[in-house]
């Protein structure tokens, strides 16, 4: 599960600016990465399944900063 865990951060350093991706960087401790990933035995399906979680994150966030202007 580290290596995995280990999977899902880099891929989120390398797409910080994408995506949400940023949220996992800044907001997510390891022990919360592996609940989120739950059920996955590989690391392409962890961030897919990361990916997912925080796509969604990132969409509210942007409804969010829409409602400021």
């Amino acid at each position: 599960m580290k290596d995995i865990i280990a999977a899902v951060k880099a891929h989120a350093k390398a797409n910080y600016n994408k995506g949400g991706w940023d949220i996992v960087v800044e907001a997510y401790e390891d022990s919360e990465i592996a609940e989120a990933i739950e059920g996955c035995s590989t690391a392409e399906q962890a961030i897919a399944k990361m990916g997912k979680i925080v796509g969604v994150r990132a969409a509210y966030r942007e409804d969010i900063q829409a409602e400021r202007f």
